[in-house]
C-alpha cells in the first residue's frame, strides 16, 4: 500500500498541474471528478460485488475480521493521540491493545469497549492538522477516494505506521490487506445504497460531507464554525433555537452519510468508491 500512496502522490501532482475549477473551494474539481467516476467504475465492477458476497458470511467471522484490524488500527490511533498531546487518550487506546490483543484472542474480540475504553480514530493528517497544518483544497485520489492535499501529503507516513504493513510473509500480507478492504466495504452497503437514492449530486454530497467530517475529527467533535477548514464565516448573534436545531439535524444527518461514523466512523463520508471504502471506518463491534 506505500507503494500505492506513493504513485497517487505522483499523479496527483502532474494532474493536477493542468486541472483547475473556479469553484475556490474545489479547484481541483475537474479532475476530482474524473477520479471520482474511476473509482466508482472499479468499486462496481469489482470491490462492491466482493463486498455483498462477504456480506453472506456468518456474522461472528465479519465482527472477528473488523475487531482484529480494528486492534490493529488502535496502535497508529494510540501514537497519534500521543503526538496531538491528547495523552489520557493515547494511554487508553494502549490500553485497549492490550486488553484486547491478550484478553481479546489477538483483536478477534473487542474486551476494550466492553471496559469503557473508548476507541478512537486517529491519523496523521489529523496530527498535523492539529498541528496548525491547513487541509488544503479537496482531492479524490485513484482507489483511495476522497482527500485533501494535507491528508495525501500524510498518507505515506500513515502506511508505514500501519502495523499490518509489516507482517511477513508478504503472501500473508496481501492476502489480509485485501480482506480489511472488503471488510470496510461491505460496512458501508447500507450508506452507500442510501446516497445513491437520495443525493441528487454524489460527488457534491461526498465532498461536503467529507470536508466537514475531517474538521470535526480535527476539532474532536465540536461544532466547525465552517464546512470548510480555514474559512471565515461570520454566524448570527441571534440565532434561534429554531436554528440550533436544524443545525443539530444537518449534522446528523451529514454524520449517517459518512461511513463508520461511530468514531470512524473511522471515518467518514460515504465513499463513493473503492477508494472511500479503505477509508471507512471499522462495522459496530
Amino acid at each position: 500500500m506505500k507503494y500505492v500512496a506513493r504513485v497517487c502522490v505522483i499523479l496527483l501532482t502532474l494532474a493536477l498541474a493542468g486541472c483547475a475549477s473556479t469553484n475556490p473551494k474545489d479547484p481541483f474539481e475537474d479532475f476530482n471528478r474524473a477520479m471520482f467516476s474511476f473509482n466508482d467504475a472499479v468499486d462496481e465492477a469489482a470491490l462492491k460485488p466482493a463486498a455483498e458476497a462477504y456480506s453472506e458470511m456468518p456474522t461472528f467471522i465479519q465482527t472477528g475480521v473488523s475487531n482484529f484490524f480494528g486492534n490493529l488500527g488502535d496502535v497508529w490511533t494510540a501514537v497519534n493521540n500521543l503526538l496531538q498531546g491528547k495523552f489520557a487518550d493515547g494511554m487508553s487506546d494502549v490500553m485497549r491493545v492490550a486488553f484486547n490483543s491478550t484478553f481479546g484472542l489477538g483483536g478477534l474480540l473487542d474486551i476494550g469497549s466492553e471496559a469503557g475504553l473508548v476507541k478512537h480514530r486517529e491519523d496523521f493528517g489529523q496530527t498535523l492538522g492539529v498541528w496548525g497544518v491547513g487541509s488544503g483544497p479537496y482531492v479524490v485520489l485513484p482507489l483511495l477516494g476522497s482527500s485533501t492535499l494535507r491528508d495525501t501529503a500524510a498518507l505515506p507516513v500513515d502506511f508505514q505506521g500501519d502495523a499490518w504493513a509489516y507482517v511477513t510473509p508478504v503472501d500473508v500480507r496481501n492476502v489480509g490487506s485485501v480482506v480489511r478492504v472488503v471488510d470496510q466495504r461491505a460496512a458501508l452497503l447500507g450508506a452507500s445504497s442510501l446516497i445513491e437514492e437520495a443525493a441528487l449530486d454524489r460527488y457534491v454530497f461526498i465532498r461536503d460531507a467529507y470536508m466537514q467530517r475531517q474538521e470535526s475529527k480535527i476539532r474532536d467533535g465540536e461544532s466547525p464554525r465552517t464546512s470548510y477548514e480555514g474559512e471565515e464565516y461570520v454566524a448570527s448573534t441571534s440565532s434561534s433555537d429554531d436554528a440550533a436545531s436544524q443545525d443539530q439535524q444537518h449534522a446528523e444527518k451529514t454524520r449517517l452519510a459518512e461511513p463508520g461514523s461511530a468514531s470512524v466512523v473511522e471515518s467518514e463520508q460515504v465513499p463513493s468508491g473503492a477508494s472511500q471504502a479503505a477509508a471507512a471506518p471499522e462495522k459496530k463491534q
